[in-house]
């Protein structure tokens, strides 16, 4: 006979309720400058992931890449962007929505004039649209890592079916993810911890190898962490392996 400590906790209903195919949050902040918009128009269509070239991601980079990671929710591209010059045989995609976001990734590698012609590293793709509409067209086990890096929380309950961690978006997460590849979680919101630790608490999916409260090594650095830090609140990390 099981012991209580080994059976599951009672399901949240607040689980059971399916994700919302909208996008919801902010495409763009303040205005945009004369150059910011040029990298919109001009570099972007020629530094996105084409949603014919999904089904092939590792052949959508300009130069051959052993494994594909995907970065959901890049905010102002720092992480991204050391994840990219860390390892160029490691092929990136970057997802992010948010245009203030977008530019501010494009502009560490175009130079002022150069929109037109210049192109970001050669192992960086950019998906401008929901992550989840790209984890559709993406074949099984295409991902070695996934990264969700301070998501917009939703803090209040009725908002908690836009979370990007949701039990019935898992399967999805898990088909993409080769086995034994990881995925690293970052979040400062109260709510939203509990919410990742309940979430996982009822899957199989997913091996939860570590939880903490301090960075680990070999995680970047981002803008977001900073601020969080420095207005007292306390990030946690998880990273999670899928299961064979």
């Amino acid at each position: 006979m099981a012991s209580p400590r080994d059976e599951a906790p009672p399901r949240s209903k607040k689980l059971d309720r399916p994700p919302v195919e909208r996008l919801y949050g902010r495409r763009r902040g303040h205005a945009l400058s004369p150059r910011q918009r040029r990298l919109i128009d001009l570099t972007l269509p020629r530094a996105r992931l084409a949603a014919a070239a999904a089904c092939d991601p590792r052949a959508a980079f300009r130069a051959p890449v052993r494994e594909v990671w995907l970065e959901v929710g890049f905010g102002s591209g720092e992480h991204t962007a050391a994840l990219v010059e860390a390892d160029p045989e490691v092929g990136v995609i970057g997802s992010e929505v948010f245009e203030n976001g977008i530019v501010s990734l494009l502009g560490r590698y175009i130079p002022e004039g150069a929109e037109a012609t210049a192109l970001p590293p050669a192992n960086l793709l950019l998906w401008p649209e929901d992550a989840r509409a790209l984890l559709r067209l993406l074949p099984d086990r295409a991902l070695a890592r996934l990264f969700l890096m301070f998501p917009d929380p939703w803090p209040k309950a009725r908002h908690a079916r836009r979370r990007f961690v949701h039990p019935m978006l898992l399967p999805e997460i898990a088909r993409v993810l080769a086995p034994g590849g990881e995925w690293r979680i970052a979040s400062d919101d109260p709510t939203y911890q509990a919410w990742v630790a309940e979430t996982f608490a009822q899957q199989r999916l997913f091996e939860i190898v570590a939880v903490t409260d301090a960075r680990p090594a070999g995680w970047p650095a981002t803008r977001y962490e900073a601020k969080a830090l420095r207005e007292g609140r306390h990030p946690r990390y998880w990273s999670l392996i899928r299961r064979d």
